[in-house]
């Protein structure tokens, strides 16, 4: 079994003009291939900012973090975006969603970022909204739909592109038990295979069955694997 992900003695801080914070304090973590990681903890435990720097959004201030083989702190930006674009699917807990565009258009962002014509885009989209359920909806704006639907489309949009690592925070927080379900199934369907990861984090102890491994974190370290 290869390795998605590898941080080694990885280390944030965020240097605000009334003191610094330390964020992750030499964390070392391994995500095998088609693993579903959880990552769990407190409230402003590292949880986020881990998976922001594995996912490229953020750099560290020192350590080691590779995803499949790759040190994106070291690449070009304009490599490092190409990477994460195609390698990385991530799902916000604030959905991120883009208001002027309908739940397929938002779906399909990931898609048209890397050169597929809009009609197979949006084809595409749709079928992956009725994946998870959203098929009937594709035409609303964000505006138009709930918290949950909104959850969904940015999963779906998260997965258009088969990605090899997906990024998930929170993804259960706005669905109600069984849409919570159903999303876990079909993350799990999606993206766990031998060449795929899943790393989630979350505080909805309702999913904690279908982590294959599950970290937990306080104070910037990981203290416990399970």
């Amino acid at each position: 079994m290869g390795i998605a992900v590898r941080c080694e003695n990885l280390t944030k801080i965020y240097d605000t003009s009334e003191q610094k914070v330390v964020a992750l304090n030499s964390v070392n973590l391994k995500i095998n291939l088609g693993e579903l990681m959880m990552l769990v903890g407190p409230s402003g435990c590292g949880k986020t900012t881990l998976i922001s720097v594995i996912a490229g959004i953020l750099d560290q201030n020192s350590g080691l973090c590779e995803l499949f083989g790759e040190n994106l702190l070291t690449m070009k930006s304009k490599d490092k975006l190409q990477f994460r674009a195609t390698q990385i699917g991530f799902v916000f807990q604030a959905f991120n969603l883009l208001p002027s565009l309908n739940a397929a258009e938002n779906v399909s962002v990931p898609l048209i970022i890397n050169g597929v014509k809009r009609d197979t885009a949006k084809q595409q989209a749709i079928e992956v909204l009725e994946r998870v359920g959203l098929g009937e909806r594709w035409k609303s704006y964000p505006n138009q739909l709930s918290g949950g639907q909104q959850q969904r489309v940015a999963i779906a949009r998260a997965l258009v592109h088969s990605p090899r690592l997906i990024v998930c925070d929170e993804p259960t927080s706005a669905l109600d038990h069984t849409s919570g379900q159903n999303v876990m199934n079909l993350l799990k369907e999606v993206a766990v295979h031998k060449d795929r990861a899943l790393v989630i984090v979350t505080h909805d102890a309702r999913i904690f069955e279908f982590a294959d491994r599950i970290a937990e974190m306080d104070d910037g370290h990981i203290v416990n694997m399970r």
